[in-house]
């Protein structure tokens, strides 16, 4: 017998950087037993770096974009993470969550100087991001299969 996927759903404040980072490598670890989704409080659109440095991992994001929190309300999740403190005050309780978790990661879309300073700070962000989603997406298929 085959379990559904967990479902998980992790948002930020646009869902351009940290959310869509986080979305991509939980799904790559959880493969077909994780069904992960992101969004934002206040969407925008995906950074370019964004989609530059996930496809520096292998990923092609270029057709991903920015979705809606209220895209996602009513629906139910096996856990919604918030990826930044704004995310967090702006939704401390999501209605259908069985648990939710928070880890805030720095925002590099604020970081200033030369496009390679810029670049490097994205890139250091998407490889906290790569470490705590393996990390996460272990823990969440451990906890599954013990039960």
């Amino acid at each position: 017998m085959t379990m559904a996927p967990l479902r998980v759903l992790v948002l930020c404040t646009g869902n351009k950087v940290r959310s869509q980072m986080a979305e991509a490598f939980l799904q790559r670890a959880g493969g077909d037993r994780l069904a992960v989704s992101s969004a934002g409080t206040h969407p925008s659109s995906v950074s370019p770096l964004t989609i530059q440095v996930l496809a520096e991992r292998g990923f092609d994001w270029a057709g991903a974009r920015s979705k809606s929190l209220s895209e996602f309300l009513g629906q139910p999740f096996d856990l919604v993470v918030t990826v930044c403190d704004d995310a967090r005050e702006a939704c401390p309780v999501f209605p259908g969550a069985r648990r939710q978790v928070h880890r805030a990661f720095r925002d590099p879309i604020w970081a200033g100087g030369t496009e390679e300073e810029r670049l490097r700070e994205f890139r250091a962000v998407r490889d906290e991001i790569e470490a705590w989603a393996g990390e996460l997406a272990a823990s969440l298929l451990a906890d599954a299969d013990a039960r």
